[in-house]
């Protein structure tokens, strides 16, 4: 599709996702133009290098944002920050009409995982990129249950401490309630649980996830081609996701149930699936996966957005 100009884009939070994100914007988008790079230190890294790229930069937070003289042309911005900042960039933003892609845990508007539902969410005004771990393992979930029903499924995501900053780690809870949740709405599971581990190992090792599924007894070969297929589904905007290894299967009958928290004694096929994330390295090391498919999904997002609702908007 030709477009007259690129939609413009705002990118709050300066910190290692924003600046990653911003990075990616300039370097491989075709639809998104970089408008502003917003923070509130002005002495971060992020805003040094907005500012080197020439793209334009306020250390005012929010407010500085909507005082800049560009800001009526902005049509996206990502916010980058923190769940608590983010509810109030939300209530201003959205008195200005301006599309919000959520990267904290937040979660005031839908769940959104570019490889299930992109383009069932792309009228609402917010959209929330549920966490690292769910975009990372939400998809196999899915994928099972897209072939047998889920009763259960717990995921087990492993960063690198070296790649969890301060936003981070001040949002381990929401990443757990909300990971958990998202489990259930996208991935399709009764019941959800998630796990992260800060992995303080030297060298730093890349992303790590684990996805156990506990589901109706089903076809083993048609759950694989369902996970292979929704791996490729993901490397189209995360080229670094890939298996660790073949899916595995144990078969629970009822004289030797798996006793699940919360649903008790239960029998079926549990799935077990191993995943690695690796980085882009555009802004971060290549093992910090977990912070690349956070930006990647998110990018993912814009870009659909730009060419499809905002089209018209940009020209």
């Amino acid at each position: 599709m030709t477009q007259a100009r690129k939609v413009k884009v705002a990118i709050i939070g300066s910190g290692n996702i924003g600046t990653d994100l911003m990075i990616k914007v300039l370097r491989q988008s075709e639809n998104l133009e970089m408008a502003a790079m917003v923070g509130i230190d002005p002495a971060s890294d992020g805003l040094a290098r907005a500012q080197r790229m020439n793209v334009p930069t306020t250390a005012e937070g929010i407010d500085g944002l909507v005082a800049m003289p560009g800001f009526s042309d902005i049509r996206i911005v990502f916010d980058a920050t923190s769940a608590g900042a983010h509810k109030h960039h939300n209530e201003v933003l959205q008195k200005h009409g301006v599309q919000v892609i959520d990267l904290t845990p937040a979660a005031i508007g839908p769940y959104v995982i570019p490889s299930i539902n992109l383009d069932e969410k792309l009228d609402a005004p917010n959209i929330n990129m549920v966490t690292c771990g769910g975009q990372a393992t939400i998809p196999m979930v899915k994928a099972v249950a897209k072939v047998a029903k889920v009763h259960y499924a717990e995921i087990v995501a492993s960063i690198s401490s070296r790649s969890a900053g301060p936003g981070t780690r001040a949002n381990i809870d929401e990443f757990t309630e909300t990971t958990s949740k998202a489990i259930q709405v996208l991935g399709g599971a009764t019941k959800g649980k998630a796990i992260i581990i800060l992995n303080p190992a030297e060298p730093p090792l890349i992303m790590r996830d684990t996805i156990f599924t506990l589901s109706e007894p089903a076809d083993q070969d048609a759950i694989r081609q369902s996970v292979q297929e929704m791996v490729a589904d993901v490397q189209q905007y995360v080229p670094g996701y890939r298996l660790k290894q073949e899916v595995q299967f144990d078969l629970y009958d009822e004289s030797n149930p798996l006793n699940v928290p919360g649903l008790g004694k239960l029998s079926g096929l549990k799935t077990s699936i191993f995943l690695e994330v690796e980085g882009a390295a555009h802004y971060l090391p290549a093992y910090a996966g977990n912070l690349d498919i956070m930006t990647s999904a998110a990018m993912a997002c814009a870009e659909r957005l730009a060419v499809t609702r905002l089209a018209d908007l940009a020209v």
